[in-house]
Order: structure tokens, then sequence, then C-alpha cells
């Protein structure tokens, strides 16, 4: 088994990191620094993710493949995976739909998972559970985030995976379902704060919920990203200035990176909360999600990364059917969701489920 991973970034190599003890992996990229980095502990080829045949030609040489790249490339790039015949697990976080990708992949007879990674991803599984539980979803409730340990002002966040679809969050409208319609919010317009466990956040909704809106059956459900109280004040005011917009986004990011580079580790956190109906009588059920960094990965690196692997293994393992297969189609599976979850558990990541 040859695993091709598009992307070499931070969530990229955590899953080579996984993969490589049972499979052969080979990490591509554009950047020749970051091959470099990792040739030793990897195979590395030096690839252009944007053309279509550079993809091709080295889809060609593997039997599975990975897309871990930004969101902007992901896309075409599981296009062109699917149209050489090549199964595919995906974490980009695409703005588009995947299912359009869906009648290829079963004219193909791919079995492609997609937002295969932390939120969206194993926030998707366990919605799949729920479903399964269920015999009637009243509304369901996400709240997920990735922060720093020990927040530094002026920003109090540390950027831990792509900056470009960090400021995609703040930007890109957030699809809800409200009274069984579709809504589009905009993203920082309503900040509130929220209180887990012993944290007290702030929260924004974001656009996290994408397969969800349309596999869920359910008339209210929405997801909010989590930030320490402090970030997302200043980051509206900086998108009401237009620092967002597309022209100026490159300076913006060299202006506020900087202070979003700090000594910290980070922590992952996620809560599925959702009320519902099962033998006639009313219940809920609850999920809660903590990670911590270790020594070798960033939380954010692990959450994401180790549950692509995850999702990659149980491709491997089990014969899926061909199409479009986001996380909640196997979380309705209750070895697929035992699998995934005991999984990420092994690797220290905390996980309870309260039913009531």
């Amino acid at each position: 088994m040859r695993i091709l991973i598009l992307g070499a970034g931070n969530v990229g190599e955590a899953i080579a990191f996984d993969l490589s003890k049972d499979y052969e992996v080979v990490l591509g990229d554009a950047d020749p620094g970051r091959l470099k980095e990792l040739d030793e502990k990897y195979g590395t080829v030096k690839l252009d993710a944007t053309s279509e045949a550079d993809v091709k030609k080295e889809v060609r040489e593997h039997d599975l493949v990975i897309c871990a790249l930004p969101g902007k490339f992901g896309y075409y790039a599981v296009k062109w995976v699917i149209e050489t015949g090549k199964d595919i697990v995906d974490v980009s976080f695409m703005p588009e739909d995947p299912f359009e990708l869906d009648e290829l992949a079963k004219k193909k007879n791919v079995s492609a998972i997609v937002d295969a990674g932390f939120g969206p991803g194993i926030s998707n599984l366990f919605m799949g559970y729920i479903k399964d539980h269920f015999d009637e979803i009243e509304d369901a409730m996400i709240n997920i985030g990735g922060l720093p340990t020990d927040p530094e002002p002026p920003l109090f966040y540390k950027v831990t995976w792509s900056p470009n679809d960090l400021i995609e969050e703040y930007t890109r409208k957030a699809r809800m379902k409200r009274n069984g319609n579709i809504v589009n919010l905009k993203p920082l317009e309503d900040i509130n704060r929220v209180q887990i466990k012993d944290f007290e956040f702030e929260e924004f909704y974001s656009d996290g919920l994408r397969t969800l809106l349309k596999t869920i059956p359910t008339d209210d459900l929405e997801e909010t990203t989590l930030r320490w109280p402090g970030h997302l004040e200043k980051m509206k005011v900086l998108k009401e200035l237009g620092f967002f917009e597309e022209k100026n986004l490159q300076h913006t990011l060299n202006m506020i990176a900087p202070h979003m580079d700090f000594e910290s580790e980070d922590f992952c956190i996620m809560t599925v909360e959702c009320k519902g109906v099962k033998d006639g009588e009313d219940g809920s059920v609850e999920f809660y999600f903590y990670d911590e960094a270790d020594d070798k990965f960033s939380s954010m690196s692990r959450s994401t990364g180790f549950a692509t692997a995850s999702f990659a293994r149980l491709l491997i393992n089990n014969e899926l059917d061909a199409g479009i297969i986001p996380p909640e189609f196997l979380g309705v599976n209750e070895d697929y969701f035992d699998y995934i979850i005991e999984r990420m558990k092994d690797y220290g990541v905390e996980i309870s489920r309260t039913l009531k």
C-alpha cells in the first residue's frame, strides 16, 4: 500500500507520522525547504498541487491519496484524484460542495471520504451517531475550537493551521438550519460568551456544518467556533475596515501573523449537544472532545491529522461504497464509529458521551 499525501504542512506531517507505521507514505508539496525537513522521516516528492498534470502523474503511482491542502486548492485536487480512479481521503475544508463530485466518484468506482478531520470530521461522526440513535432529531448545536493554552495580547490567538483558512472563517457566510430553512449568517455579526467546563470563551457562527445541512434530518442545526475573549472584536473591526478583502489580504496577514506566533501549547475542544425523540420519549445526547499538544505535534495537528489517518485506515480495511462519503455516513455504523473513537482515545484524546 503506497499512500500519497498532498500537502506537507503540520497536518500532513501528523497524518504521515501515523500511517508510516504500517504503510509506505510519500508527502507531496511545492516547498522544497519543507520537503527537506521531512525527507529523512518519510518519502517526499516536489509537486505543484495546482497543476492537473502534476497531480495526476504522481497519483497514478500510489494506491490511496490523502488531500491535506489549503481549502482553496481542495476541490480540484480531489476531482483530479477521482478522475484517476484512486480512493481519496480529504481534509482540505474546501468551500465548494463535495457532493458535486458524487456522480463522478461513483462512475469511477472511487470511495472519497471528505471533511475527514477534527471539525468538520469528528463532529460529523458524532452527528452520524446521533442520527442513528434518535428516531427524530429536534435540534443540535456544535461548539468547537482550537486555542492557545496561554493566550497573549493583542489578539489572544495562535495560528496552528493555514492562516488563509483562518481568515476565511471570518469572511465566509455561515450556513445554519433554522425552522427547517438554511440561512446565511455573517460571521462576527453575533459574538457571544459561552461556558464549557471550567473555560469561558467567546463564540461566533462559522461555516462548519457543510454536508450536515443535507444529511441530518432536523429543523434546527447550528455551529459556533470558540475563541478566547478579546480576539473576535478585533477581527470584526479589521473585517469592517476591509482588511480581509482579497486585494488587502496578504498585507493584512503580514501584519497580524506575527501577533499570532508566540510560545504556547494549544488545545482542541468540542461539544456536540442534541435533543431528540427515541421510542416516543424525549432525550438528549452530549459529546465532549478535549485534546492537548504533545512533544511532537500541536493539538490542532493531532486532532486533525490523527483523525484523517484513522479515516484512511478505515477506508483501507473496509469495502466502502463508491461516492462521496462524509463522516456522518460512517458514524451511523457502530463498528466504524467505535473504530475511529478508540483510535483517537489511544492517542490520549478525551472523548465522553452523555445520554439522558
